[in-house]
């Protein structure tokens, strides 16, 4: 079995690791000595931005309404200087927790789709900052984000070492504080596994986005069982369709996809919302109770 602390030994035994099927296929494919499928049940939550509350406590109130598990909370904006890095914001946020009995799913650091890792001081500071808030507030998972300007190409080599030297820098802190580094991009799995690999820190996972992958053309059932482990959580849309209304993804096969590799944690809703989501999200919440019950 391939351990996360073995994960690190065999990264560096592997150097580069640009080829699929170093440490990273190793500890992925640890899916099939994981938990065994349908042990445990799901958790639904919704991004505080698909809530029209982004960066702010009153997600909850939207999330409960709705009768959400609870949100993915996003760090800041450059306009309010990342303000869960203060501790002042993060007493409303505990406020606000206990106040609803809601819990926070992981946080989001969106604001590098416009300040991006490859190529701003900031972004890497914000992560790294983002280490604290999360082991200040009890989060066991940062998703930095790479769309729009912060897109990742992994054919442009100098932005990629940029990416991987960052990411490295972060590592051993988020290893020590139980903290998870989850990658969301529009990368295919194998791409994913290289620049994982390329890292070489059992601190770095995927944030797998069925939407997403959906859009770039990847075959999504066959991704999440080549990832495994790696996936440490899952955004849920399938474009402009609501979901429970006919689209491209069949989320049973979803379901069949994550049994496979033992997941059972949240799906984060980061779907259409006709109408806002209060008159949307119950429904879409309701279809995949169906399909992912709390167990």
């Amino acid at each position: 079995m391939i351990t996360r602390r073995g994960f690190i030994g065999g990264a560096a035994a592997a150097g580069c690791g640009w080829a699929v099927g170093g440490p990273a296929a190793a500890y992925a494919a640890e899916a099939t000595t994981g938990a065994a499928a349908g042990a445990g049940g799901f958790l639904i939550g919704a991004c505080d931005w698909s809530l029209r509350k982004d960066s702010s406590p009153e997600a909850f109130d939207v999330a409960k309404k709705i009768g959400l598990d609870g949100v993915q909370i996003s760090l800041g904006r450059v306009a309010n200087d990342m303000h869960l890095r203060t501790p002042e914001v993060q007493k409303q946020y505990a406020a606000k927790l206990a106040e609803t009995g809601l819990k926070i799913a992981s946080l989001a650091i969106g604001e590098m789709n416009n300040v991006p890792l490859k190529s701003d001081p900031r972004a890497a500071q914000w992560l790294i900052d983002s280490i604290d808030v999360c082991r200040a507030m009890k989060i066991d998972i940062v998703m930095p984000a790479f769309f729009g300007k912060g897109a990742l190409d992994m054919n442009n080599s100098a932005e990629i070492d940029v990416v991987v030297a960052r990411l490295k820098e972060a590592a051993p802190k988020a290893e020590k504080a139980g903290v998870t580094i989850g990658l969301e991009n529009y990368l295919s799995a194998e791409d994913n596994m290289r620049l994982i690999d390329r890292v070489g820190s059992p601190a770095l996972a995927v944030y797998y986005d069925v939407g997403n992958s959906t859009d770039k053309g990847y075959d999504i059932y066959r991704e999440i069982r080549l990832l495994g482990k790696l996936i440490c959580q899952v955004h849920v849309k399938d474009g402009k369709t609501p979901l429970g209304e006919p689209g491209r993804i069949d989320f049973r096969k979803v379901r069949e996809a994550l049994d496979a590799i033992g997941y059972r944690s949240w799906l984060v809703l980061e779907s259409a919302a006709p109408g806002g989501p209060e008159a949307s999200y119950p429904a879409q919440a309701k279809f995949l109770r169906e399909i992912f019950p709390r167990g």
